[in-house]
């Protein structure tokens, strides 16, 4: 099992970077004894694209075979824990998975349509940076409830 993030845009110097590389160092950790693999992230560079350009990009950066989950609005609002068992599934089944982000305008229908998922974090629109921080942070949860942790502090 292999994991992407495939994003839009280059995240450089600044919180959002930041909380996305420790989010993602977190997971690294709590995955490994999981047998969850760190995640790798592929930015793209869609400077001035429009959004079938940005598609071009994303589906250059798109490992064969992987299953594809869009994080898109229009997408199923998952809780924590079945997030969780999505990611444990994978896992089991070997599958890697491809997490797509799409830039500032969202996603183009074609990368959309030929999606295996699609994730909502909400029926608000989340600005595409803030996005990649929420899916990291979502791994590093996945990874403790997988090793049977709180999922929260009530």
């Amino acid at each position: 099992m292999k994991l992407h993030l495939l994003a839009v845009g280059r995240l450089r110097r600044g919180p959002e970077k930041a909380l996305v590389d420790e989010y993602l160092d977190r997971f690294a950790k709590a995955g490994r004894g999981l047998g969850l693999p760190p995640a790798t992230l592929v930015e793209v560079d869609g400077k001035g694209a429009d959004m079938a350009a940005e598609a071009e990009l994303l589906a250059k950066s798109l490992p064969s075979g992987a299953v594809r989950v869009v994080l898109d609005e229009r997408g199923a609002q998952l809780s924590s824990p079945a997030f969780a068992a999505r990611l444990g599934d994978w896992r089991d089944r070997a599958e890697d998975v491809a997490f797509i982000i799409g830039g500032a305008d969202g996603l183009d229908p074609g990368i959309r349509d030929r999606a295996d998922l699609a994730i909502s974090f909400g029926a608000m629109v989340w600005p595409h940076m803030l996005v990649r921080v929420m899916l990291a942070e979502q791994l590093y949860r996945a990874a403790s409830i997988l090793a049977g942790g709180p999922y929260h502090r009530a």
